[in-house]
């Protein structure tokens, strides 16, 4: 059922509140509810009504005995009224219909709402539905609450002729009272770790199908059990396939990582040390000279026996990398030189310049000695 089929229920409730309440000469709360359920689902029946009680003179009299004798009259019209009213305001359900309704209210748990007990068979509980819902079908049965009735026995037929979710209920479902933690009032409370309605009955276990397609299973098609369960296990299915989507989809985001991590390890294997090192160290503890610039660079222990090639390129490439590094220790110099003396210009500070000028570049001089050699 839609929402406002659901609207439409309390709407005519409002309106039978109303009716009462103009019986009883209670204009202001018979037009308070006639609003209400013309805010919920207009009707013809609610909108005469409310036009009937607006028409009405109002209660505030000049003096005490006018407004006496106003509201006797008053109450006096209301009642021929509502004589002449309920021939044009019948409810559109029977007595029989609002008690059916009102049995599953009062039904504590799925095997009260159906009439059957826990001993009882499948095709007995399938039998007692058929027969509670043709009764509170909402195209038939429009008495107050037939909507909510309607689902109740919907959801308990689905929950007890499934065996796996009948022996759930069996264990967790059932409240053996009314008291429970947790919050009460109109929507239900807590209890037994499982949410409570109006009925009473544990709303911790609900159908996985809406209670028209429960309704179609059972006359549409000879109610094939199987197919209850369908949509619950390809819901099921489908949250499985989602996870091991996202499982696989964190692998293939890992994968670049671990390559590069594995690349890294079996590069370790194959990356040999440096066969010689500018500065000495444990491993690089052996001091040479290069013959032409006489450059001082470290190998290891067993350079002599290890080392195969030529050492005259060997040394040609140690001085090559020692007049790198001096070049680039020397652009540092430079740079650090130039600020300071830029500096000084800025602030005209004299003495700073001096400074500057005379700061020592060592590595600098090393290169241009070595360059002039």
């Amino acid at each position: 059922m839609t929402v406002i089929e659901g609207n439409k229920d309390e709407a005519m409730r409002c309106i039978d509140i109303a009716v009462q309440a103009l019986t009883e000469g209670k204009l202001e709360k018979a037009e308070k509810f006639l609003l209400k359920a013309e805010k919920l689902f207009p009707t013809e029946k609610a909108k005469v009504l409310l036009s009937k009680v607006k028409s009405f003179p109002s209660n505030g009299g000049s003096s005490s005995a006018g407004g006496s004798s106003q509201r006797d009259s008053e109450t006096d019209g209301v009642r021929k009224r509502k004589n002449s009213d309920s021939r044009n305001a019948e409810p559109d359900y029977t007595a029989e219909q609002m008690e059916a309704v009102r049995k599953v209210k009062k039904c504590k748990d799925y095997y009260e709402i159906l009439g059957v007990t826990k001993t009882s068979t499948d095709s007995e509980i399938k039998k007692a539905y058929k027969k509670l819902a043709l009764q509170l079908h909402p195209d038939k049965n429009r008495a107050p609450g037939a909507v909510e009735a309607f689902k109740a026995v919907g959801n308990a037929a689905a929950i007890l002729t499934d065996p796996e979710k009948r022996k759930q209920y069996d264990l967790y479902g059932i409240n053996d009272s009314h008291s429970g933690g947790g919050g009460g009032g109109g929507n239900g409370g807590m209890r037994n770790g499982y949410y409570t309605s109006d009925f009473g009955y544990s709303r911790g276990f609900q159908a996985d199908v809406s209670a028209e397609e429960i309704f179609n299973m059972f006359f549409g098609s000879g109610f094939p059990q199987q197919n209850v369960y369908m949509r619950s296990n390809r819901r099921r299915q489908q949250r499985e396939e989602r996870e091991n989507q996202s499982s696989s989809s964190a692998l293939i985001n890992l994968l670049p990582i671990l390559v590069l991590i594995g690349l890294s390890m079996m590069s370790s294997f194959f990356i040999s040390d440096p066969i010689y090192s500018l500065t000495p160290s444990h491993k690089y503890s052996v001091k040479r000279e290069t013959n032409s610039l006489k450059i001082p660079y470290y190998v290891k222990d067993n350079f002599y026996s290890e080392y195969q090639g030529s050492v005259g390129r060997l040394e040609e490439s140690v001085e090559e990398d020692f007049i790198n590094h001096l070049k680039l220790s020397c652009s540092r110099e430079r740079n650090y030189r130039d600020s300071m003396l830029a500096k000084a210009r800025s602030f005209g500070d004299r003495d700073l310049f001096r400074k500057a000028q005379n700061i020592n570049m060592p590595s600098c001089e090393n290169l241009q000695k070595y360059l002039n050699t």
